[in-house]
C-alpha cells in the first residue's frame, strides 16, 4: 500500500492536506454519528435499503481508481465551500427539530461530500464528483414514492387483467377476480427493486459509458424499466394464481417470482446496455493550475481550512443544545369538549374507525349527534415533544392501513371549507366497509373523512407546512404541540358532505380553543 501512495505524499503540500482532510471528513462522522448510525440501523433492518452496505466501499473504490488524478491535482483549500457547508449544517438543524430523518441524513452526506472541495478545491472535488456523489445512494429515501407506485400497479394490474378478459371487481388498492380476491400492499409497490436498479444502473453507466447523453439515457431506462417490470411481475402473479385456482403464485412463492423475474429483467437491461459501451479513454490529468478565489496550498492553509470547517460543523450540534427540548414535561390531558348545538353521544359508543397515528402523546375519539339525525365523530392525535418515530405530519400516520380488513381507502384529496372566520382547506377521503369481498349488507357502510392539522393555534392541510410551523414555534420556545383533528361520518355522499361541513363551521373553533388549553398545561 505504501508503494502506491507514495506518488501522492511525495508531494509536499499532499502531505499536509491528507490528515487535514481526513481529520475534516472525521468531525463529520464524529459529530453527526447520530444520522449515519440512524441510515445503519435502517439497512440492517429494512430489505428495501440492505443494498446501501455497498455504497462506501464502492465509493471508496472508485475514488482509488482515480488516485493517480487525485495525485496529479495541487490541493487548494476553496473558502468559498464553507457557504454550501454552512447551508448544509442549517438544513441538518431543521430537519433534526422536524425530526425527519430523511432530511437530517442528506444534509450529514452533503457535508461529508463538501469537506473535499473545503479544504482540497474545487479541482480535486471534480475529479472525485462521481465517488463522492454515489454516497448520496447510502441515504435510505425513497419510500415516499410507494403509494403512487401502489396505486400505478393496481391500474395497469387491473386494466391488464381486465384486458385478459377475466371480469374484475376493484375498490382502492384491492380487486376481485372469480378465483378470489387481490391487494396491492407496500411489497407489491415496487419500490425495492427501482431503488436497487437505479444504484445499479448509474454505476453501470458511469463505468461503461463517456458520454453524458448514453449515461442518462440509461439512468432514465433503470428507472422506467424496474416500474414496467414491476407491472408486469403484479399482472403474471395474478393470472398465474387465477389459472392455477390459486395453487401457485401465492405465499412465498408470489415473492421468489417477483425477485426472480427482476433479475431476468435487470440483467437483460444490462446485457443490452452492454452492447453501447464506450471503451475508456485515455485522458491527461487535468492541470493543477491556480484559479480565482484560492488559497494558495501551504501547510498552514489546508490546517486553517479543516480548522473552518470544523467550527462550520460543530455549529448545528450547539445550536441543537441551545435549544433542547424542554426536559420532562406534563402529558397531556385530553378531553373533547361539550359542543352546543350537538350532542354528545353515549361514553361507550364504539367509534367506527380509529385511525393509525404512530407515537402520539395522546389520543381521543367521541360522536356527536348532527341535525339530520346522523353522527360526527372527532377524533385527535395529540403530539408533544416530538422526534424521530413520534411526529405529528408522518408517513406512518395514516387512516387505515393498506392490509386493513374493516376499511378500505378509496379515494383521497383535498375540500375546500368556509368558516364565519376563514377560509379553509381540509384533507379529506372515502372509505368503504369490509373489503371487495364484504356482504350485501355491509355493501352500504360507507365513511366519509375531513383532516386538518393543528400546531400551537394554526391550522392547516399541508403536512409540510405544518411540519415548518412546528419547528418555527419552537425556534420561538412555543413548544412543538401538534394534533391531527380527524372527522367523519357514513352515509352517502350526499347526505355526509353537508353533515361534515355544516359540523365543521359550526364547532371546529370549539375544539382548537379546547387544544389550546391543553397546550396551556405544561
Amino acid at each position: 500500500m505504501s508503494a502506491v501512495l507514495n506518488p501522492v505524499l511525495r508531494h509536499s503540500a499532499w502531505r499536509q492536506a491528507a490528515p487535514a482532510v481526513l481529520a475534516a471528513l472525521l468531525a463529520v462522522l464524529l459529530l453527526y454519528r447520530g444520522s449515519f448510525a440512524a441510515m445503519v440501523e435502517i439497512w440492517s433492518r429494512s430489505d428495501t435499503f440492505a443494498h446501501a452496505f455497498l455504497v462506501p466501499p464502492i465509493s471508496l473504490w472508485l475514488a482509488w481508481r482515480l488516485r493517480a488524478e487525485v495525485a496529479a491535482q495541487q490541493p487548494q483549500p476553496q473558502p468559498w465551500a464553507l457557504l454550501p457547508l454552512a447551508g448544509a449544517a442549517v438544513v441538518w438543524l431543521l430537519g433534526d427539530l422536524a425530526g425527519v430523518n430523511a432530511v437530517t441524513q442528506i444534509a450529514a452526506t452533503a457535508m461529508l461530500v463538501l469537506v473535499i472541495p473545503a479544504v482540497l478545491g474545487w479541482r480535486v472535488a471534480r475529479v472525485l464528483a462521481f465517488p463522492l456523489g454515489f454516497l448520496f445512494f447510502m441515504v435510505p429515501v425513497g419510500e415516499f414514492l410507494m403509494p403512487q407506485l401502489m396505486a400505478w400497479t393496481a391500474d395497469f394490474t387491473v386494466f391488464a387483467v381486465s384486458a385478459s378478459g377475466v371480469p374484475v371487481y376493484r375498490e382502492g388498492l384491492q380487486f376481485v377476480i372469480p378465483s378470489g380476491s387481490w391487494s396491492v400492499v407496500e411489497a407489491c409497490s415496487g419500490v425495492r427493486y427501482l431503488i436497487a436498479s437505479v444504484m445499479v444502473g448509474t454505476l453501470f453507466a458511469y463505468l461503461n459509458y463517456r458520454s453524458l447523453h448514453r449515461r442518462l439515457m440509461f439512468c432514465a431506462v433503470s428507472v422506467l424499466v424496474p416500474v414496467l417490470a414491476n407491472w408486469l411481475r403484479a399482472y403474471m402473479i395474478v393470472m398465474i394464481g387465477h389459472l392455477s385456482d390459486n395453487r401457485l403464485a401465492v405465499g412465498v412463492d408470489h415473492l421468489i417470482y417477483g425477485w426472480v423475474f427482476f433479475g431476468v429483467v435487470i440483467l437483460l437491461m444490462f446485457f443490452i446496455g452492454a452492447r453501447w459501451s464506450e471503451a475508456p479513454a485515455a485522458q491527461a490529468s487535468p492541470a493543477a493550475t491556480p484559479h480565482a478565489w484560492t488559497v494558495p496550498a501551504t501547510s498552514s492553509s489546508v490546517w486553517l481550512a479543516a480548522a473552518a470547517t470544523a467550527a462550520v460543523l460543530v455549529m448545528p450540534p450547539l445550536a441543537l443544545w441551545g435549544t433542547a427540548r424542554d426536559g420532562i414535561v406534563a402529558a397531556p390531558v385530553l378531553n373533547l369538549p361539550d359542543l352546543a348545538g350537538n350532542p354528545a353521544l353515549p361514553a361507550d359508543t364504539p367509534p367506527l374507525l380509529t385511525p393509525v397515528f404512530v407515537g402520539a402523546a395522546a389520543q381521543a375519539s367521541r360522536s356527536y349527534a348532527s341535525a339530520d339525525g346522523g353522527q360526527v365523530t372527532v377524533h385527535v392525535a395529540y403530539y408533544r415533544q416530538q422526534g424521530y418515530g413520534r411526529k405529528l405530519a408522518s408517513s406512518s400516520n395514516v387512516l387505515v392501513l393498506s392490509d386493513d380488513r374493516q376499511w378500505n381507502q378509496v379515494a383521497s384529496g383535498q375540500t375546500p371549507l368556509q368558516t364565519s372566520g376563514e377560509s379553509l382547506v381540509l384533507r379529506s377521503a372515502e372509505l368503504l366497509g369490509g373489503g371487495p369481498q364484504r356482504s350485501s349488507n355491509a355493501l352500504q357502510r360507507r365513511l366519509d373523512v375531513r383532516q386538518i392539522y393543528w400546531v400551537n393555534g394554526s391550522v392547516t392541510a399541508s403536512g409540510p407546512w405544518a411540519t415548518a410551523l412546528g419547528i418555527a414555534a419552537r425556534l420561538a420556545g412555543r413548544g412543538d404541540d401538534a394534533a391531527m383533528i380527524t372527522f367523519y361520518t357514513d352515509g352517502t355522499a350526499a347526505q355526509t358532505a353537508p353533515r361534515l361541513d355544516g359540523f365543521i363551521a359550526a364547532q371546529l373553533s370549539a375544539i382548537r380553543s379546547q387544544l389550546q388549553a391543553v397546550a396551556a398545561v405544561r
